[in-house]
């Protein structure tokens, strides 16, 4: 893993989210994953709906309480995606990608980018599970994530093997199926899962099933082919 300071490539993606998508930006193959009115694009795991307590506010994906998770209805493999986020005090949720429904839970086959209230959750305390840490495998410089309650940037490049956690400017990089991501592996509770991480596609999916609210906006995608 190395820690990445901003660069002009996030500085695209900054634009990505600060303009209405438009011919300027879907001419960089740019799309939304969300609209701002309708959870149309999105369902449960294992199920063809939207899990209860996710809605729209105010053109905001959100949920108040812990809810089960919502995932794309599309995969995808090579891709980069931008959101903004806040969370409330003490929340904890996270961004899952290239998941399967093999398992009980997408966890066990996605990686995570976390989304956290590092002040106040549990999570905070250790850089391995703090805000835009790969949970549990990468860490994550403090001081980066905005309090609770404000809006918070991120961006995650993920291109063959090679990974790119971006949050407020600040990234980190890490490389899927190297010796260093399986030995981290084999240490963690993902070794009890034989395909965890492997998955080259996949869906999408943010957690819900943490108490507190969280609300994400500007939910944008461009694939690689």
């Amino acid at each position: 893993m190395r820690l990445r300071p901003s660069l002009l490539a996030f500085s695209f993606a900054a634009f990505a989210l600060a303009v209405p998508l438009s011919a300027a930006s879907a001419q960089y193959g740019w799309r939304p994953l969300f609209d701002g009115k309708t959870l149309d694009g999105w369902r449960g795991y294992k199920s063809a709906g939207v899990p209860d307590g996710w809605r729209v506010v105010d053109g905001m994906m959100t949920k108040d309480a812990p809810v089960s998770d919502i995932m794309t209805k599309e995969q995808f493999g090579d891709f980069e995606l931008v959101w903004e986020w806040k969370i409330a005090r003490g929340g904890n949720s996270g961004l899952l990608y290239r998941g399967t429904e093999e398992y009980d839970h997408i966890y066990w086959t996605a990686p995570e980018y976390q989304l956290l209230d590092d002040a106040f959750a549990g999570d905070g305390k250790n850089r391995l599970t703090s805000a835009a840490s790969a949970y549990g495998l990468y860490p994550f410089p403090a001081g980066i994530v905005k309090p609770a309650g404000e809006w918070n940037s991120s961006r995650l490049v993920v291109r063959g093997a090679h990974v790119e956690h971006w949050l407020n400017g600040v990234g980190i990089e890490y490389e899927l199926w190297s010796p260093e991501w399986t030995a981290k592996v084999a240490h963690t509770k993902f070794n009890d899962w034989p395909n965890y991480g492997l998955m080259k596609r996949g869906y999408i999916t943010f957690q819900g099933d943490h108490p507190g609210n969280l609300s994400l906006r500007n939910i944008r995608i461009r694939e690689f082919k």
